[in-house]
């Protein structure tokens, strides 16, 4: 309800706070001249991989495939929908998708449209301690109690953005506004003498760049770490930069795998931050290189051969001899070739990547890593979901995971309101979704940056203590066990 307007009597009376606050609440709705808002059940802000499978489940589901659904991207979805790369080229955004996401994605009817040919399932892990070099291996097809023997499957973002829009487009069409972002969000229109009009007053109003306005049942912000729609809701968002950055590229390694050979994926925590390689079809991998800001830009200025052989010794050198290679503006390659013959071997015996003879043409890129998490999952007619909820350190790999695993739980909130007739943007259900996702993902979010913090320590005590427990781990079946199917998704 609006606020009445200040007595001109009382005004010596009120705080100028408290006057600018009341002077706020009289436009706490939309007013009546605006254009008449298109109304919809849900609508969605994004159409990442967040977005678009929400959308996809939604119209996939029997019980939600009469909603009216709206799409509202900046990008060019047509794009998406065409994206194509030849055999021997990966793009650099590419994630593992659990054994659960890709339950979660089979069950909408979207893995199927995946391009399988670009998919690299992983069944193997070797993790190691880069300043002690005690270390964990993980087997899933040889641990009998684990039901799977796949702990995850390597692919692009672009290829499973194609597969969500392709299978989007073989359900009941949905509107989509794409190449258009949101202008402004306000509350919801005020209430009408005419009762048989629709009460918009709690309803979201989303006004767009092409002039268009929409009214949303549920509002889904789906947009990302800087997310309008958690702003409009006046949700905070609590964490901190790492003051580190993570380079991506697309590698090629010097041994070809023909296909279903198990692979393995390999990381080793440096103090400065942990290097991975995971396998992609064939002779590649995508490189993940977590480091400091000023290393970030080194190794993007190297040439290919120098930043070939920078992972290569990121892989087998000690951290001093990193460290040193860092300082050095180029010879790389002969620089690690010298270390290798003269210098002792921290994994004589032990399983290392393939090296790396070659990185692919304009594939090498960096991002600050950061943490971020949303006080709340919901608010009146809001839900958040993936980035837009929770950022998180990509040394997991659990990222996309999450986005998908909130998407699973808000659609199975959705429908069930549907089914036994309740409002789905209430509050009461939403509260579900809310609770579930937020306590998930904490856990997860803390786990990860403890582990960081862990080890970003390069020397002392600590480093004995952790790689004691590493090596503790790795002796006992039932803790490696739960381990391991935390990283699947499956625990």
């Amino acid at each position: 309800m609006a606020a009445l307007p200040i007595a001109p009597r009382m005004r010596p009376f009120i705080c100028r706070s408290c006057a600018k606050a009341l002077r706020r609440r009289r436009r706490t709705y939309a007013t009546a001249a605006t254009t008449k808002p298109e109304l919809y059940d849900v609508v969605c802000v994004g159409g990442g991989p967040a977005g678009l499978s929400l959308l996809t489940a939604l119209r996939a589901s029997p019980v939600t495939s009469s909603l009216k659904l709206a799409l509202v991207e900046s990008q060019d979805l047509s794009k998406t929908s065409t994206w194509s790369l030849a055999p021997n080229q990966y793009s650099n955004r590419a994630s593992s998708l659990t054994p659960s996401s890709k339950a979660f994605l089979d069950r909408i009817g979207a893995w199927p449209h995946l391009d399988h040919s670009r998919i690299q399932p992983y069944h193997r892990m070797q993790v190691w301690d880069g300043a002690s070099g005690a270390r964990i291996s993980f087997d899933w097809e040889q641990s009998p109690k684990i039901s799977h023997t796949t702990v995850a499957y390597m692919t692009e973002n672009a290829n499973l953005l194609r597969a969500l829009s392709t299978r989007l487009s073989t359900l009941p069409p949905i509107t989509i506004f794409d190449k258009t972002s949101v202008s402004s969000i306000s509350p919801g229109l005020a209430p009408t003498p005419d009762r048989t009009a629709p009460d918009l007053s709690s309803w979201p109003h989303l006004t767009l760049s092409n002039s268009r306005t929409l009214a949303a049942r549920l509002l889904v912000g789906a947009d990302g770490l800087n997310s309008p729609v958690r702003t409009f809701a006046a949700i905070p968002s609590r964490g901190w930069d790492y003051d580190r950055h993570g380079v991506v590229a697309t590698v090629r390694l010097a041994a070809d795998f023909p296909p279903n050979v198990p692979r393995t994926a390999y990381q080793r925590f440096l103090p400065t931050g942990p290097i991975a390689l995971l396998a992609l079809p064939g002779p590649y991998a995508t490189l993940v290189w977590s480091t400091l800001p000023s290393h970030a830009t080194h190794l993007k200025s190297l040439s290919p051969p120098d930043f070939a052989a920078m992972i290569n010794a990121a892989f087998r050198l000690s951290t001093v001899d990193i460290e040193y290679m860092h300082t050095i503006p180029s010879s790389q390659v002969n620089e690690l070739d010298w270390r290798l013959q003269h210098t002792p071997s921290l994994v004589e015996g032990a399983q290392i990547p393939h090296s790396v003879i070659d990185i692919q043409a304009n594939s090498t890129a960096s991002f600050p890593l950061r943490l971020r998490h949303a006080d709340a999952y919901t608010a009146a007619r809001i839900a958040l979901v993936g980035d837009a909820a929770h950022t998180i350190h990509p040394l997991a790999g659990q990222g996309l995971n999450m986005g998908l695993g909130d998407v699973e739980v808000l659609v199975g909130n959705i429908e069930d309101s549907v089914r036994y007739g309740g409002d789905i943007g209430a509050g009461m259900a939403l509260e579900g979704y809310g609770s579930e996702r937020y306590a998930v993902n904490n856990r997860l979010l803390g786990v990860v940056d403890k582990l960081h913090k862990l080890y970003s320590v390069g020397s002392g005590p600590l480093v004995g203590l952790r790689s004691l427990g590493l090596g503790a781990v790795d002796k006992v079946g039932v803790v490696k066990e739960f381990f391991m199917r935390q990283a699947a998704g499956t625990a």
